[in-house]
């Protein structure tokens, strides 16, 4: 297994129109790609309008509607729209807003990924920054240099497609690692965690390219080194070709059954924002008119922590009968703007994906949204955690379609907790005084209220073991000067250590985040390191906010404002005078000088 770091995937973004560079444009037939004994796989039609206008004088198409490349190829929204912007940039296409954007409906709802095929890849269009391990330490040489294996995972081909990709690839980049013999995955033309270099991310591991030198099907020759090895891009052929096929019973069993989503009504939303905490809410839902699968969407939020409200307005649009992208709607700037991803269930009940904003997508919230009817929903309470032995806790309880009328006997905590009193009771929240037992049982606790239950609302705990700081290692960008700068957000959780008593196992209880004191302290790499004195600031709620980017000359050797630090936290338990402490690895780097990924959601009308 080889792990990497990824900043994930582009979120679909408004599609720029006619950068008219001239580059020699495919045309007619498949083309490309070493002789293939074995008989054509079967393609998918294209069939609407919009993508033949707009594509048709590259890629040919013949009397069962197969277009060239397109036919043999399934894809995200996000790929396919990097797709047509290359096709713009590099190859002289023409589109307007309008029409790229019908394009990119059409290619994600008929040539897409079925959900079980999605949401592997979700990480990716949900932009979250995660250690990913994929099996395949040839397709991770290979690949991972210049972007994500979320890309890569991200789009089914056929065999001939997928040997064409590499050989684009290699036509592009003939010095990247990927295509040398007898060689891994370091060097490639740019490392994604510095910024990839412009060429690099234009061809986002997409295809369109003209097939050029080495062939790309595998093979011993295919390394360019006299046959001698393979080059990791050939090694990974195969895995590719075996994993991601253009036909899938998933597929299959997808578009025969994919329909446009009934969204519209009252949804409850609950989630979690790190460094604020939960939050809690209600989404409505609406169809907007003159726009296919878009909808609009008032929503009203809450931060059970502080009780801080905001009200946020949305579009959206849904691709392939489950795929939401949306994007505020009501934002005055785009630092205050909201990119929306999700994921819709089979039977349109709940939806659950990733809100985002900043300049690198870094701040956001994890939510869940179930439809709401006339039956009461409970989504949480504003407490993680009960301690044993305490009385008169007030909790508040989120939800919807809560009876006028709650006495204590319709709220359950289970054994041990005894709910005192209801002190207030409104449509969406309920406050309670609860008293918690010396012989409560520790662990998870499911809350019943009028009926309905939230699984595992909080967790009932006799004490505090230790603490922990999430993310475990963090990355942040300086900037400031000629590029944005990418902030880090840190939070501090109390964990109790389970029935075994041990640290880091698996029935540790997490009690949620509590209000840690934070210092930034030096990691040492080299003699005389000095970098916690540049790199940036920590501030009391855990943000840390990176220094301006470019050399300084205050700093000896005129240094970048980049280094190692540890991020430290240090909390005091009530009732206690010994403090826990605990760290996490922060990385302080340089900008991304060129970032090719979409920005926008392609909704900015």
């Amino acid at each position: 297994m080889t792990k990497g770091l990824y900043w994930m995937g582009a979120v679909l973004g408004t599609i720029l129109v006619a950068l008219p560079l001239s580059v020699a444009a495919q045309r007619g037939g498949r083309g490309g790609g070493a002789a293939n004994a074995a008989p054509p796989e079967v393609g998918i039609p294209v069939l609407s309008p919009d993508v033949q206008n707009a594509c048709g004088a590259c890629h040919a198409i013949d009397d069962k509607k197969m277009m060239s490349r397109i036919s043999y190829r399934r894809a995200t929204p996000e790929n396919w729209e990097l797709t047509i912007r290359r096709m713009v940039s590099l190859n002289n296409a023409t589109l307007t807003q309008e029409m790229a954007r019908k394009v990119v409906k059409d290619l994600a709802d008929n040539h897409g990924l079925a959900p079980e095929e999605a949401l592997p890849a979700a990480f990716e269009a949900e932009r979250r920054l995660v250690d990913f391990d994929y099996p395949d330490k040839n397709t991770t040489d290979a690949c991972s240099m210049c972007h994500s294996l979320g890309r890569v995972i991200s789009e089914r081909r056929t065999s001939e497609e997928w040997g064409l990709l590499i050989s684009m690839h290699r036509g592009y980049y003939p010095e990247a690692s990927a295509f040398r013999a007898g060689r891994g995955g370091g060097g490639a033309a740019a490392a994604e965690g510095g910024g990839a270099a412009p060429a690099a991310n234009a061809a986002g591991g997409q295809d369109g390219a003209p097939a050029a030198a080495g062939g790309g099907r595998g093979g011993p020759a295919a390394g360019g080194r006299g046959g001698a090895a393979m080059a990791p891009a050939d090694r990974a052929l195969g895995h590719l070709v075996q994993t991601y096929p253009l036909q899938s019973p998933e597929w299959t069993s997808w578009s025969a059954s994919m329909r446009s989503p009934r969204l519209a009504g009252r949804w409850a939303l609950s989630g979690y924002q790190p460094g604020r905490g939960p939050v809690y809410g209600e989404v409505t839902i609406s169809d907007q008119p003159g726009t296919p699968d878009g909808f609009l969407t008032e929503s009203r939020l809450t931060y059970a922590q502080t009780g801080q409200t905001e009200t946020r307005k949305s579009r959206g649009i849904v691709y392939t009968g489950f795929q939401w992208r949306g994007r505020s709607a009501d934002a005055t700037t785009e630092e205050n703007t909201w990119r929306e991803v999700a994921f819709i269930d089979r039977n349109w009940s709940e939806i659950t994906g990733r809100w985002f904003t900043g300049a690198f997508d870094e701040i956001g919230m994890d939510v869940t949204l179930r439809r709401v009817a006339n039956d009461p929903v409970v989504l949480g309470t504003n407490v993680p955690s009960l301690k044993q032995s305490s009385t008169g806790r007030s909790v508040r309880i989120y939800g919807a379609n809560f009876p006028q009328r709650v006495l204590p006997a319709d709220i359950d905590f289970g054994q041990g907790v005894k709910v005192a009193r209801v002190t207030s009771v409104t449509r969406n929240m309920l406050t309670v005084d609860v008293d918690v037992a010396a012989d409560a049982r520790v662990g998870p606790r499911d809350l019943w209220v009028a009926g309905t239950a939230k699984t595992a609302a909080l967790v009932v705990y006799d004490k505090i073991d230790g603490i922990k700081v999430l993310p475990a290692w963090g990355m942040a960008r300086t900037g400031g000067a000629v590029a944005p700068k990418q902030l880090q957000q840190f939070e501090t959780v109390a964990v109790n250590y389970g029935a075994d008593g041990k640290a880091d196992t698996k029935d540790d209880l997490n009690l949620g985040a509590v209000a840690a004191t934070w210092a930034l302290e030096e990691y040492p790499a080299t003699v005389k390191d000095d970098d916690v004195k540049w790199v940036g600031e920590l501030n009391s709620s855990g943000l840390f906010v990176p220094n301006l980017d470019g050399p300084n000359p205050a700093r000896p050797g005129n240094k970048d404002n980049v280094g190692d630090v540890w991020v430290v936290a240090t909390f005091t338990p009530e009732g206690s005078t010994k403090p826990l402490h605990a760290r996490a690895e922060l990385l302080v780097t340089v900008p991304v000088y060129m970032n090719w990924e979409p920005k926008q959601i392609g909704l900015g009308r």
